[in-house]
Parts: C-alpha cells; sequence; structure tokens
C-alpha cells in the first residue's frame, strides 16, 4: 500500500465562479418582477431582488402613490424582502424602477402569463 499514492479527491462547487462573479459590482444580480394569480379576476405582483442598499418601504410608499393600489413588504426567509402589490403592474413596476435610477434596464426580468 505504501507503493500507491491514493488521492483523495477533493470537493468541487460548480457554482463557486457564479457566486464569486455576483459578489462584485452586482451586474449579474436581476430584478424579478411576477405576477400571481388570485382568485377570479384578482392579481398580485410581486417584486424581489432589489439590493439591500434600498429602503423597500420607501419605494413601495413611491409605488403605492404613483399606481393607486396597494401593497406590503413581505420577509420570506429565501428570498428576502418581496413588495407586493394589487393588481398586474409589472409594465408599470418596471418602468418607475428605471426611471428612478434604481435598475437599469437590462437588470430586469418579467415573469408571468
Amino acid at each position: 500500500m505504501s507503493d500507491l499514492d491514493i488521492q483523495v479527491p477533493t470537493t468541487f462547487d460548480p457554482f463557486a465562479e457564479a457566486n464569486a462573479d455576483n459578489a462584485g459590482a452586482g451586474s449579474k444580480e436581476y430584478v424579478h418582477i411576477r405576477v400571481q394569480q388570485r382568485n377570479g379576476r384578482k392579481s398580485l405582483t410581486t417584486v424581489q431582488g432589489l439590493k439591500k442598499a434600498y429602503s423597500k418601504s420607501k419605494i413601495l410608499k413611491d409605488l403605492k402613490k404613483e399606481f393607486c393600489c396597494n401593497g406590503t413588504v413581505v420577509e420570506d426567509p429565501e428570498l428576502g424582502e418581496v413588495i407586493q402589490l394589487q393588481g398586474d403592474q409589472r409594465k408599470n413596476v418596471s418602468t418607475f424602477l428605471v426611471q428612478a435610477g434604481i435598475v437599469k434596464k437590462e437588470q430586469i426580468k418579467i415573469h408571468g402569463f
């Protein structure tokens, strides 16, 4: 047994490069805007992925005033703070975030129907 050098394979993390890239400037981080269907014609718009430097409650206050709808900030254990708005506000929220300079247009992903 002394003649053979046994090499124990080290653990390989396939996402190490992706995590290292995202830790930098944040150019790969996306803001996800989704719509969820509730009962009947009612729907819910969720916004997640905003940087922690921004105050979600202040953004929510401006969104509610701009689009005349109600909303809340929900704390999710996996996703962090998520903004919820009543109604299908996907296009409105995306244009608002770009015009306010919070995110760039390339960083927004719109999901839904």
